[in-house]
């Protein structure tokens, strides 16, 4: 089938909601998702996919990627959520990849774009969309561990920041996360070590690997 029939077009964060809750697998923190330059995949005014755009989460992370100045992280964006709607993809081959490059090349039209940064989490899926669209590959996050409060009924909170002295609870492993980095400025070095990319071996859905991003 041909892809003619979809648009990409930018959109608010309530108009991404309701696809991120339904198919993302960080569905159940989704309605917190950072807001940027979101753009969907409609069919008939429907939406059927969303690439969003934040800013990179801190600037100690372009520090250490591209030995950057705190004062200098304008043109540095993080693809922070991608979603389809799993009907259009198993009937529309490669409809990710033809979403995301094209996403991408409407980000640059219209805004500085020094670099992209994208992760995939390792619980999930390791990034075949990213690949396929010609990001380099970074290799795996580092290893790190969340603190998880108890409460009163037994259940476990992820604390976010802060201390943890005195609160009840234990440290849990974090997920590593696939990095793939995609660079347009000529003057930056990127410092992280590039590695070979390569697809999971096991069998895995091709909705859960590049819907989930």
């Amino acid at each position: 089938m041909s892809k003619i029939n979809y648009e990409i077009c930018t959109v608010t964060k309530s108009e991404c909601e309701d696809i991120l809750m339904k198919y993302h697998y960080l569905s159940n923190i989704s309605r917190g998702f950072k807001s940027g330059i979101n753009f969907a995949l409609k069919k008939d005014s429907e939406v059927r996919g969303v690439c969003i755009f934040t800013k990179w989460p801190v600037p100690e992370l372009l520090v250490g990627c591209f030995g950057l100045k705190r004062d200098d992280q304008d043109g540095f964006w993080e693809l922070s959520r991608l979603v389809l709607n799993p009907e259009d993809q198993s009937i529309e081959h490669n409809l990710a990849s033809w979403f995301v490059s094209r996403s991408i090349r409407r980000l640059k039209k219209d805004n500085l774009c020094r670099a992209i940064l994208s992760y995939a989490d390792d619980d999930f899926h390791n990034g075949t969309v990213y690949a396929a669209c010609n990001f380099e590959y970074f290799g795996l996050t580092d290893k790190k561990c969340d603190f998880w409060i108890k409460s009163a009924d037994g259940k476990f909170t992820k604390h976010s920041r802060g201390r943890v002295k005195d609160l009840c609870g234990e440290w849990r492993p974090r997920s590593r996360k696939h990095r793939f980095l995609m660079v347009f400025d000529s003057e930056l070095n990127c410092k992280w070590s590039k590695q070979k990319w390569k697809a999971k071996s096991q069998p895995c859905d091709l909705n859960e690997d590049i819907t989930n991003g």
